[in-house]
């Protein structure tokens, strides 16, 4: 008798590099492990396992009961590595339920948000921002928005920031831009996404990419609002925001009640727009007061700022928060947005006259 032929399929085993968010406060740390394993194609999202970590270690739990668990949620793939992706978690408790320190399971699920986070930041090394000199500050703020050259840019930054964009682009990360921002070693790109959470996953991760980045070429990513003192701008995360009915009804009347709650819940917001947010929230430096609430048609220095367009196209299309920074938790920022919308009662369709 011929025994058959059997031939096994061939295993390719990928690094899975599982991240997520620690218990710090008032803005948690990013924290990754990597996690080997087999598959005969590449992976997707519902092929991952949960994994854990020690809770202990992460402000998350103590040693006594240290177990947490980690949930995958989206899955991108990582052309910093060979057969590898990026694995976002929430950190979960061993029962299946949210832990109190995700933050992402706040969000209410409105998949007709649309969100757009512009994160700046600074790079940073041997403790001052790239470019600056190793003692004092260089010239005053001007050339270095949207700058070109060496005596404005340096030369590590540029590299820096298109490496990091390729990779954000390889995972699949919705970049709408990058540029050079108003301080020296200042920087920001923007990230566009529908859906409650997907800005902000694409955000953390692509934060995350920078971080990993970075160290290769021995520079800190520096995401505190206020890291020069003086006469410097500070850094935001400036946040785009429009639901379904912003942008296809919207109206004055409804726009003057939604700013009306959100000027209700400024302690609210402030809250959860990023650590030490007074130092960058002076009514300077295109912001408004932090204890102050404002909008206006391209106003900068406003707390909310009305696009060019918005007021001609109706009151509709998008606005955007001015006031979260740098460091601010995405998932919370968007949280909080959302919540205060909803507050807000929609104005009852106007009926046209019936014909007598």
């Amino acid at each position: 008798m011929t025994r058959p032929y059997w031939t096994p399929k061939t295993m390719t085993k990928y690094k899975l590099e599982y991240i997520w968010l620690d218990g710090k406060t008032p803005v948690p740390d990013l924290r990754g492990k990597t996690l080997m394993k087999a598959f005969e194609k590449p992976p997707a999202l519902a092929d991952l396992p949960l994994w854990g970590f020690d809770g202990s270690s992460t402000m998350q739990a103590e040693g006594h009961k240290s177990d947490c668990v980690l949930k995958p949620v989206a899955l991108y793939p990582d052309a910093g590595r060979k057969d590898a992706y990026i694995v976002l978690s929430e950190v979960m408790h061993p029962d299946g339920t949210p832990h109190s320190t995700n933050m992402r399971a706040t969000i209410e699920n409105d998949p007709d948000l649309w969100v757009g986070l512009e994160q700046e930041y600074f790079l940073y090394k041997d403790g001052r921002p790239l470019g600056f000199p190793t003692s004092g500050y260089p010239g005053p703020q001007g050339p270095y928005y949207c700058g070109v050259g060496y005596k404005y840019m340096g030369n590590l930054a540029r590299q820096i920031v298109d490496e990091h964009l390729d990779l954000c682009l390889a995972a699949g990360i919705n970049h709408e831009g990058i540029n050079a921002e108003v301080a020296k070693g200042q920087w920001e790109f923007q990230i566009f996404a529908k859906g409650s959470a997907k800005a902000a996953d694409d955000t953390w991760t692509a934060r995350y990419l920078m971080m990993r980045l970075c160290e290769k070429y021995e520079v800190d990513v520096e995401l505190y609002c206020k890291p020069i003192k003086g006469d410097w701008n500070g850094s935001g995360m400036h946040t785009n925001f429009s639901t379904k009915y912003i942008r296809e009804v919207g109206g004055k009347e409804y726009l003057e009640a939604l700013m009306a709650a959100f000027e209700k819940y400024i302690p609210e917001h402030i809250a959860v727009y990023g650590p030490d947010n007074h130092l960058r929230l002076t009514g300077l430096h295109e912001t408004q007061a932090i204890d102050k609430f404002s909008y206006g048609l391209s106003d900068r220095g406003a707390s909310v700022r009305l696009p060019v367009n918005f007021v001609k196209n109706g009151y509709r299309g998008y606005l955007e928060d001015r006031r979260p920074n740098s460091q601010g938790d995405p998932y919370q920022i968007v949280s909080r947005i959302l919540k205060t919308i909803n507050t807000v009662p929609k104005p009852a369709p106007v009926k046209a006259a019936s014909a007598d």
